[in-house]
């Protein structure tokens, strides 16, 4: 070898050394292989094992994270269903007490001794009055052949008197056990409902069986204003009550064929095909559904609880979204974060290994950068979350507020005018106590005489007016009771009769004409009857306040179908109302009044638009309201 050749070490093998000079370009360019692996493998093994540990800690955290989330949507879920459980079984067991009763009511025993008399027919109204106030969805008489003598729906055209329900498997285990319970669609209304029967006897003798219908559409309409789809089933899996009303009468398990054929003999669930329902198990607990109008499946958490004196059971459908992915992505990010800090450490702490000393600052300053950047990536994730938790807070605390001072408002305004027409109600009592008195006076001296019927005829004459005073009582008592928001079929009559009977006294003292128009078919709109009520007697009281003084005070109440409407119409021949108030009248705090808050037509406005519907105003030779509410059959 020449002097002038350079000899520089290699080390493709230990202990081995050539001269690079004397290789070929291709075989100096492999020599150098070595070395270049030697510097490049501890950041590629440091590449993969934080990868793989990333992957490793991700499942991990993701598994535990899933089941913390889903415990808390369980548990939220089931504090849900116990609130829905007490208020459900509140409403039957209130519905339960009522036939058990009626069992030994004088008047039912009276028209079961004596069908074809006129006790029977006379316990109608009776019937009628006591399905209003309980809320019941009708109430009916049966004698011991199954026959219906009397119920409280005996003015619609859909009466249960006269048909025979002997076939009902109610009436068959009420006649054998005393008492039964009993879900089903109803064979007249087509509507579902428990049947609540109990047989009637007298000293041992089966005079026949009295039935309480109650209908969960209240239940429903509440459950459906909630996030969680919520359902009932019976023993046999099959859905009885549901805020899904497309799901009615499916099942969550498969029904042999010959179950399915007995249920539709026995008309239980009319001619309902028993389909599954669209709910599909899955293996962490959950399950997939889709709940209509949407099309696509969604992920639930299904919490169920027993409904307690029953043997149905309630299920309630928690959403996973959003909360689960959010908290999924969450951990996703800290992770990723996480290990992309944990690769540039690592990347740093190489390179000050291998750079010299300005190399090591460049490295320092660019792990400081680095972690900047996730510190402040992390700390608006942090705020972000914090904000949304906070804004949410305050969304539903001001939703809640604005509901309850809504109410206030509304139960404010309605003892407000109680004061108002108090006097009305107390001429209206009066009235009647004063007959009574005359009537007992009269009966007594018919007995010393020894005429019995004469005794008799007045005492069912005081047994006519208790009724009035009863009546009037309890429409004080419901128009004063501070009710929840419960859009149902009210009918415009009946809301027309109890405004009348608390403002009546004061249209007869004002000397004020009243005409009433309603066409001979009757009127029902989707409506809260007390709320309806309020409106019309704050009208009135308008009304009265702008006619006094005048002469030939008249007041018109004009009620019409129109289409799928039904329009309210409230005219008097005041002197109107002034442009200024015309065109604000529904503003808070907008009067004619010296002394008014001006927040009574607002109320009546938002009472109106609760129900679907609107109130509007004009002048035509006084001032007319209209009240347009949506129809209900």
């Amino acid at each position: 070898m020449k002097p002038q050749d350079v000899r520089i070490s290699a080390h493709i093998l230990p202990g081995l050394s050539v001269t690079t000079s004397a290789l070929p370009l291709r075989l100096r360019f492999l020599a150098m292989l070595p070395r270049l692996w030697r510097h490049r493998l501890p950041m590629a093994g440091l590449v993969v094992g934080v990868l793989l540990a990333l992957i490793v800690i991700d499942r991990i955290a993701i598994h535990a994270t899933r089941t913390i989330v889903l415990e808390d949507i369980r548990e939220e879920a089931a504090a849900a269903a116990d609130l829905r459980v007490a208020m459900l079984r509140s409403e039957i067991e209130k519905q339960r007490t009522l036939p058990v009763v009626l069992a030994q009511d004088p008047d039912v025993h009276r028209a079961l001794m004596d069908p074809t008399g006129n006790a029977a027919p006379a316990l109608n109204a009776k019937l009628e009055a006591l399905a209003a106030a309980t809320r019941a969805s009708v109430i009916y008489l049966m004698t011991p052949q199954g026959h219906t003598i009397a119920a409280s729906n005996h003015r619609l055209a859909s009466s249960f008197v006269g048909s025979n329900y002997s076939f009902r498997p109610y009436f068959q285990r009420a006649m054998q056990e005393g008492q039964a319970e009993h879900f089903a669609l109803g064979t007249v209304s087509h509507q579902p409902g428990l049947y609540l029967a109990q047989k009637v006897s007298d000293k041992g003798r089966v005079l026949g069986v009295i039935v309480v219908k109650t209908e969960f559409h209240g239940v429903e309409a509440d459950w459906r204003r909630q996030n969680e789809p919520t359902f009932i089933t019976d023993d046999r899996d099959i859905v009885l009550v549901s805020s899904v009303p497309q799901w009615r009468f499916h099942t969550t398990r498969p029904i042999p064929a010959e179950q399915k054929a007995a249920l539709r003999t026995s008309l239980q669930f009319g001619d309902a095909p028993l389909n599954l329902l669209p709910i599909t198990a899955r293996p962490d607990d959950t399950v997939e559904a889709t709940v209509p109008p949407a099309r696509n499946a969604r992920t639930f958490m299904d919490v169920r609880t027993g409904i307690p004196t029953t043997s149905w059971t309630l299920h309630v459908l928690a959403p996973v979204a959003p909360t689960l992915p959010l908290a999924e992505a969450t951990i996703h990010v800290l992770i990723l974060l996480g290990g992309v800090l944990f690769l540039g450490g690592g990347a740093v702490y190489l390179g000050r290994r291998q750079r010299l000393s300005h190399e090591r600052r460049r490295g320092q300053l660019a792990r400081r950068h680095l972690e900047a950047r996730v510190e402040s990536r992390t700390a608006e994730l942090q705020v972000a979350n914090a904000q949304l938790r906070t804004e949410m807070a305050a969304r539903r605390s001001a939703r809640e507020a604005a509901d309850a001072l809504q109410d206030e408002l509304v139960q404010a305004s309605k003892l407000a005018m109680l004061g108002q027409i108090a006097a009305s109600v107390a001429h209206e009592v009066n009235q009647p106590v004063a007959a009574i008195r005359a009537f007992s006076d009269n009966a007594q001296t018919f007995l010393q005489r020894g005429h019995a019927q004469a005794a008799q005829e007045n005492l069912q004459t005081i047994g006519a007016l208790t009724e009035r005073i009863g009546a009037i009582t309890s429409e004080l008592r419901a128009f004063s009771r501070k009710a929840p928001r419960e859009v149902s079929t009210v009918s415009v009559q009946e809301v027309m009769d109890g405004a009348l009977l608390l403002v009546g006294h004061r249209l007869r003292l004002q000397n004020v004409a009243l005409t009433v128009n309603m066409p001979a078919q009757p009127l029902r709109v989707k409506s809260d009857r007390i709320r309806l009520e309020q409106v019309l007697v704050n009208l009135f009281q308008n009304a009265m306040e702008a006619l006094a003084n005048q002469q030939d005070a008249r007041i018109t109440l004009t009620a019409q179908a129109l289409g799928t409407e039904v329009r309210i119409t409230f005219a008097d021949n005041g002197p109107g109302l002034s442009a200024a108030v015309l065109d604000a009248l529904f503003t808070p705090f907008t009067t004619t009044k010296p002394t008014g808050l001006g927040l009574g037509l607002v109320i009546c406005h938002d009472i109106i638009a609760e129900c679907g519907g609107r109130l509007e105003a004009r002048n035509e030779g006084g001032a007319i309201f209209t009240m347009i509410l949506p129809g209900a059959e």
